[in-house]
């Protein structure tokens, strides 16, 4: 990996570790779909003008049945599933589970894109989910106050990180990072416009509030996926979705201090384990890396 695409890397996992944070503070006062309707909508008003200062508008018009499917899959979807998990959970085990996003895609590859599965791979996504399994163990889950819904909707959302990923990488390489970035967030800012205004809240949100969906749409999206597209077109999926190995450490420091969330001895060893089965299924340790099936 070249030092730019890691610095890349570390710059994207510091930020998006950050999202848990300021989704904690901002969905109470706005309500999740509001809230995910702000974070795409600023997103998109940061990216149009970048984006027409270096390219023709033309290029989301030629690709927009492609950019709409990342818009959905990447943004719409699973922002709107972690802002419901976020009511319920801390931002540390958001971060956590957001962690089997490589789980999921490296199923996706194989079953989409034909990618090799060879045994440790397999054994890696026993391991992955065998960590989800210890990071709830004990908790009350589908039941009145549980926890369940919350943690289905968060994996949810992993899932659907998954996809898209491999579609950009199979479908959409001749695209640069930024049209990706920009003529996603503009999707799913049309997709989720309709729910946004339905569930307004009649409370104005707090400054507080306010400014955390700013940061969620300026930097942990706008910024940040101009920063993850760039790395899935240098490094490959698989790799670039590995960025989710650094997010959950910071993930729970960002809760720990500035929201005195508690880490607890369950949340550290579902961590450690889920990081393990994500490093065997991705093939990053314990297997020679694959070639990536891309057609």
């Amino acid at each position: 990996m070249k030092r730019r695409d890691l610095i890349d890397l570390l710059l994207l996992a510091a930020v998006w570790g950050g999202s848990f944070l300021f989704m904690r503070i901002a969905v109470p006062e706005f309500g999740p779909m509001p809230m995910v309707e702000m974070r795409v909508a600023i997103a998109a008003l940061v990216l149009v003008p970048l984006l027409l200062r270096q390219q023709p508008p033309k290029v989301l018009g030629d690709n927009w049945r492609g950019l709409a499917l990342v818009g959905i899959t990447n943004s719409a979807i699973p922002f709107a599933l972690f802002a419901f998990a976020m009511v319920s959970i801390t931002s540390g085990m958001g971060a956590i589970l957001n962690s089997t996003s490589p789980l999921f895609g490296a199923v996706i590859a194989f079953f989409w894109l034909r990618d090799r599965l060879p045994w440790m791979r397999v054994a890696g996504l026993f391991v992955g989910f065998a960590g989800v399994a210890l990071l709830m163990w004990g908790k009350p889950m589908l039941g009145i106050g549980g926890d369940g819904w919350a943690v289905a909707a968060a994996l949810g959302a992993s899932l659907s990180y998954g996809i898209s990923p491999n579609y950009i990488k199979r479908n959409l390489a001749h695209v640069s990072p930024l049209a990706i970035a920009t003529g996603s967030q503009i999707a799913a800012t049309i997709v989720l416009l309709p729910i946004a205004i339905a569930t307004w809240p009649a409370t104005h949100p707090s400054s507080t509030a306010w400014l955390a969906a700013i940061a969620l749409g300026v930097g942990c999206t706008g910024l940040a996926y101009i920063l993850y597209f760039r790395l899935i077109r240098n490094i490959g999926p698989t790799r670039a979705i590995a960025v989710t190995f650094l997010i959950p450490p910071i993930g729970m420091l960002y809760g720990a201090v500035f929201l005195h969330e508690r880490v607890t001895v369950e949340m550290m060893a579902g961590c450690v384990v889920i990081l393990l089965g994500t490093a065997l299924a991705t093939g990053i340790v314990g297997a020679r890396p694959v070639r990536e099936a891309v057609k």
